[in-house]
């Protein structure tokens, strides 16, 4: 395992530099020549440019905090949160069991999200890892449950924002997710494919969390 460090180490930090001028006049008063008498104030009354309201604002409409789309944490059950997306009117939040994932010197590296799936398919439940950009995406994702066997997963793409993982979990794996005590997430960064980052996924939790996302999904 090595820091997350070495990540950083290969991201390329580009400084963007700019430079203004500053205009400067010097006053001569005294100077042969030179009219030194002062300008009269303009008038008071003085009537603005007839075009003077095109450069007005007429604002713009604020989505109120709470509207569609918008995001809020539904309860709390110990590393991990119920995170819900506020829906239209008439149709049911989507909601999501969520954990911030931080390396041993607490700097935050990954996030995952996990949600039941209706009855009937392969999987029991679907999950969504994110990792950094500079994650070595032909190394793939490994998981592994307490001291159970690890499993590997494909990278799906990446965004601005990091790579993305999209997991399907069977139901044994969601029962052993419910008896554990933690998960570890493994990934490989670009800057040194000979070595791992462990995230560790606290499992305390899980069981109550994972019930409550699927009773609010209404699965």
């Amino acid at each position: 395992m090595t820091d997350i460090k070495l990540f950083l180490r290969a991201a390329v930090v580009l400084g963007l530099a700019t430079s203004s001028g500053l205009a400067q006049t010097a006053a001569t008063d005294g100077a042969a020549g030179q009219d030194t008498t002062a300008q009269p104030a303009p008038a008071a009354d003085a009537a603005p440019a007839e075009d003077g309201a095109s450069d007005l604002s007429m604002g713009q409409e604020v989505a109120p905090e709470d509207g569609p789309g918008t995001s809020y944490v539904a309860g709390t059950f110990g590393e991990w949160e119920n995170r819900c997306v506020r829906a239209p009117e008439g149709q049911t939040d989507r909601c999501e069991l969520y954990q911030l994932l931080q390396d041993q010197s607490g700097n935050s590296v990954a996030e995952i999200s996990l949600f039941g799936l209706p009855a009937g398919q392969p999987a029991a439940a679907g999950a969504t890892i994110v990792t950094p950009l500079l994650t070595l995406l032909t190394q793939q994702i490994t998981i592994k449950i307490d001291d159970g066997t690890a499993k590997r997963y494909p990278f799906t793409w990446c965004s601005q924002i990091g790579c993305y993982a999209r997991i399907g979990f069977t139901a044994d794996e969601i029962a052993a997710f419910k008896r554990g005590k933690k998960a570890t997430v493994t990934i490989v960064p670009v800057a040194a494919p000979d070595t791992t980052v462990d995230l560790d996924v606290s499992l305390i939790g899980f069981t109550a969390g994972y019930e409550a996302v699927n009773k609010a999904n209404g699965s």
